[in-house]
């Protein structure tokens, strides 16, 4: 891990506990014309959009980047592409679908010009570890070694298959969340979890028969 890197929060603590330690999030409003009451409307659906979804994206963007400024940075800059097109952005089919298509891009491109891969594997092993060491639990530390594994697995996952396990079981969407987000239906979103598991399941070289259910 370099040096840079911020430590995370605990994976296993709740998604709202884990996203509360981070700093504060950063700001992005539309501009509102005080004589227009549909730019005015334009932005209370905006900032209802980012009150919803603020805080996961932005644990979405710190477990890829492992900074919480880059995380800060990375979601600062989706807000402001998505303020601009918000009016296209509500004729989309699917505004979530269109909005999460913005965030990953943004994470995309900050990975790309810092030429760094996903920090998933590291972000999410660290706060494994640190769990392990704040509770001083035993049963922990003799689980470190296979979880250290699932988390590198889940980063080998193809794409759809590793944002519905990390968007389910890490940041804490719903599976009609995910739908929303992915443009797809529920049975899909299970669909990719069940055969991302079995990946896992594999590549870990768990008994699939005890590895069934959520």
């Amino acid at each position: 891990m370099s040096a840079d890197r911020d430590r995370p929060p605990p994976a296993c603590a709740p998604a709202q506990a884990r996203t509360a330690e981070l700093s504060s999030l950063p700001r992005c409003s539309l501009p509102v014309s005080a004589s227009d009451p549909f730019d005015h409307r334009l932005s209370i659906t905006f900032e209802a959009f980012l009150a919803t979804h603020a805080r996961k994206w932005l644990t979405y963007a710190y477990l890829h980047t492992g900074s919480q400024a880059a995380a800060r940075e990375v979601t600062r800059a989706a807000y402001g592409q998505l303020g601009r097109l918000w009016p296209h952005a509500l004729r989309q089919a699917s505004v979530e679908a269109y909005a999460w298509s913005v965030l990953k891009e943004r994470v995309v491109e900050w990975l790309y010009d810092h030429q760094q891969p996903t920090a998933l594997t590291e972000t999410a092993a660290f706060a494994v570890v640190t769990h392990a060491l704040l509770r001083e639990c035993q049963q922990q530390f003799a689980m470190l070694e296979s979880q250290l594994g699932l988390y590198a697995a889940i980063a080998r996952l193809p794409e759809r298959q590793c944002d519905v396990i990390v968007l389910r079981h890490v940041i804490g969407y719903s599976d009609a969340q995910i739908g929303s987000l992915l443009g797809v239906d529920e049975v899909t979103v299970r669909s990719y979890a069940s055969r991302g598991k079995r990946k896992l399941a594999a590549a870990l070289g768990i008994d699939q028969g005890n590895a069934r259910g959520n």
